[in-house]
């Protein structure tokens, strides 16, 4: 009962930070970029930014993490359904949503956006979200061209089932 309530936590936290992630580079993209890609002094106010978060909350807002957000917001920003609420409000009802719309972790994410096809990824999350992956087992499937391998498979169904049949055993 303890290690399901841990897990449990552990999830709605990460849900939490996943949705929050979102919406910080929602933020970055919107507000401080007026909705462009990229801003003419992107890396610059990245950096500043970095400076001020890291400052003010301490470790895990990096130059590199913040452009990993930055990222996952352009990646993913039509799931925008999310958070309309300010962000001094993030806390009600976001478990609910989120864990809808951002069912892996922030970790499977990161690893996702650096897919550059949409289908593939697409294709990668699905089967991570179903199968539970970790993103260990992510990263080795993709590492092994899982999805190039079935999407050539003339009995793409069989490869599939094939693939199923090993996590469980």
């Amino acid at each position: 009962m303890l290690e399901q309530a841990r897990l449990a936590a552990a999830r709605s936290v990460n849900t939490i930070l996943t949705a929050t992630y979102w919406e910080i580079g929602r933020r970055i993209v919107g507000f401080e970029q007026k909705g462009a890609r990229r801003a003419e002094y992107g890396k610059r106010l990245l950096e500043r930014l970095a400076q001020d978060l890291t400052y003010r909350f301490g470790r895990g807002f990096g130059y590199s993490n913040l452009n990993l957000i930055r990222q996952f917001y352009l990646t993913y920003q039509c799931r925008h359904l999310i958070l309309q609420s300010p962000i001094g409000e993030l806390s009600k009802g976001i478990p609910q949503t989120a864990s809808a719309i951002f069912p892996l972790s922030w970790t499977h994410y990161v690893r996702l956006i650096g897919l550059d096809d949409e289908p593939k990824r697409g294709f990668y999350e699905d089967e991570a979200r179903r199968a539970g992956w970790s993103v260990r087992q992510l990263d080795r499937l993709i590492n092994s061209m899982l999805y190039e391998r079935v999407a050539l498979s003339k009995k793409r169904e069989n490869c599939l089932k094939k693939r199923r049949a090993l996590e469980i055993s």
